[in-house]
């Protein structure tokens, strides 16, 4: 089994606004770390290289990152321990902060990529019914095992 996530965000500005140009210009760099990264197994990207012209949403500013990971260890890694960091750091300057859960972890199995719709109900799970083996988050961090 390996472990999907998929993250939403709803920008404060368009994402041509000189606002958030920091946070679109370190996009590729960002990218290229998690790729290079132990564990990585793969990311929802379009022809451009990224996510954010896919859209998800009726708000053209709400943006999606979705990746699958060998664990969760990996992922954390990556999240934590690279610099990416320092751009979680700063979400607060470019994004909105949201009253419902923003991402979600899910078990796929060997080989599976997750869909855009197969995320997303993930994440309507998660917020309706809170963490369980099907939908959770870091906070209680569901085994492979306990997959359903």
């Amino acid at each position: 089994m390996r472990l999907a996530q998929l993250n939403i965000a709803l920008a404060k500005y368009p994402l041509d606004a000189p606002e958030i140009q920091e946070f679109v210009d370190n996009l590729e760099l960002v990218n290229g770390i998690a790729e290079s990264s132990e564990g990585f197994i793969w990311r929802l990207k379009d022809e451009s290289g990224d996510a954010t012209n896919i859209k998800a949403f009726d708000d053209p500013n709400m943006i999606v990152n979705m990746s699958v990971w060998e664990s969760v260890d990996s992922l954390k890694n990556f999240m934590f321990r690279t610099h990416h960091r320092d751009f979680m750091r700063r979400k607060g300057e470019w994004f909105h902060r949201l009253p419902e859960d923003t991402y979600v972890l899910w078990w796929v199995e060997d080989g599976h990529i997750p869909t855009l719709e197969e995320a997303l109900e993930r994440l309507e799970h998660l917020r309706s019914s809170g963490d369980t083996p099907y939908a959770f988050t870091f906070k209680t961090n569901f085994t492979a095992a306990e997959a359903i």
